[in-house]
C-alpha cells in the first residue's frame, strides 16, 4: 500500500478482533513514529509499547475517552520531553504511526493525553521520567469490522491559492 493509499483509508478504530499483532508489526509501527520530522531535530520522543492485558485494561479505565483500549491488542503511550515544541513533535510522530499501522492492515485510534487530567496516572504508571509529557495514547489492533468512511469537505473548500 502506498502513502497516499495509507492515508485514504486511516480510520480511528475503537471495535478489535482479539488477534494479536506480531513484535514485528509493532517495531514497525515505532518505527515510523521515530523517523517523524521534530523541531530542531530534537528528536523528543519515548515511545512504550504495551501488549500486556492487564495494562491494558488498567489505561483504558484510567483514560475517559479511551475505554475501548481494554479490547485493544496493544497500545503505544507516546511521551515528549518537556521542550517548547513537544506537541507538535509528538503528534508528527503519531500520524506517522497511524498511517503505517493502517498499512500494515492494523486498526488504530489516537486517543488525545495532553493536559488530561490523567495523563500523569498513566505517566506515573508506565514510569515515564518526571520531565516527560504524555502527548497520546493508540490503540491498536485488527479491526472487528469494516469501518465506515467519514464524510470529509471536498479539496476545492479547503484550498486556497494565493491568498485565503
Amino acid at each position: 500500500m502506498d502513502a497516499f493509499e495509507a492515508i485514504q483509508q486511516r480510520r480511528s478504530v475503537r471495535l478489535f478482533s482479539g488477534q494479536p499483532i506480531a513484535k514485528e508489526a509493532l517495531e514497525r509501527i515505532a518505527d515510523a513514529g521515530r523517523l517523524a520530522p521534530s523541531a530542531r531535530n530534537l528528536q523528543p520522543w519515548e515511545f512504550v509499547v504495551v501488549t500486556d492485558r492487564r495494562m491494558l485494561g488498567e489505561l483504558g479505565a484510567m483514560a475517559e475517552a479511551g475505554r475501548f483500549l481494554a479490547q485493544s491488542a496493544a497500545a503505544i503511550a507516546v511521551f515528549c520531553r518537556d521542550t517548547k515544541r513537544y506537541l507538535e513533535d509528538g503528534s508528527a510522530a503519531t500520524q506517522n504511526m497511524l498511517i503505517a499501522a493502517t498499512a500494515l492492515g492494523i486498526g488504530s485510534c489516537w486517543i488525545a493525553g495532553d493536559k488530561k487530567p490523567w495523563a500523569g496516572q498513566v505517566a506515573e504508571r508506565l514510569g515515564a521520567p518526571p520531565d516527560y509529557r504524555l502527548v497520546n495514547l493508540i490503540a491498536l489492533g485488527y479491526p472487528k469490522e469494516k469501518t465506515a468512511s467519514p464524510s470529509k469537505r471536498p479539496l476545492s473548500e479547503v484550498v486556497h491559492w494565493e491568498k485565503f
